[in-house]
């Protein structure tokens, strides 16, 4: 074992392996006749945004759908903005709230995808900004024993962060 001492830091792996989780953070995800997917309905701030006045109006709600080949490379993602906070929270019940027009999105375009099951994936890091959010799975450092090491991939905007042992479970 040599170079790997205790307390050592694996490499982040080229491939991130994501856990299917029912009722929970990662319950839109898996396979279908195309590749795989990641579906999410999540609230996200543009980047470089600070909190203070109008913080409601900023709080942006987007249905995303990522998809992937069957060897987890990026493909191309389907982002719908919803509405704000404010929105949701002048309108928080009913068909017309920003949430209930969401959870209609994110049916629609999951029913879209043929053979779809929900089960793991294992997906490569990627980027994208739209409205000036940030969306991806994006590889960061300093989250170990050294500050200068690539040891972390978090899923933006969900803010879900994974790391080794690289089994597919995140922190939030």
């Amino acid at each position: 074992m040599f170079g790997l001492g205790y307390g050592s830091a694996m490499a982040v792996p080229e491939i991130i392996s994501i856990a299917y989780e029912p009722d929970y953070r990662t319950d839109k995800i898996g396979r279908y006749a195309d590749g795989q997917f990641f579906a999410s309905i999540t609230y996200a701030f543009p980047e470089g945004f600070r909190h203070g006045e109008g913080w409601e109006d900023a709080k942006r709600l987007y249905v995303v759908l990522h998809r992937f080949d069957a060897d987890g490379r990026y493909i191309d993602s389907d982002i719908w903005y919803a509405g704000t906070w404010r929105e949701q929270q002048q309108r928080p019940y009913g068909a017309d709230s920003v949430l209930a027009q969401a959870e209609a999105r994110l049916a629609e375009l999951l029913d879209a995808l043929p053979k779809r099951e929900y089960q793991d994936i294992a997906i490569r890091p990627f980027r994208l900004t739209v409205d000036g959010v940030l969306f991806g799975l994006i590889i960061e450092q300093g989250h170990g024993e050294n500050e200068d090491e690539d040891d972390w991939a978090e899923l933006y905007p969900d803010h879900l962060g994974f790391c080794e042992p690289w089994d597919g479970e995140y922190s939030t």
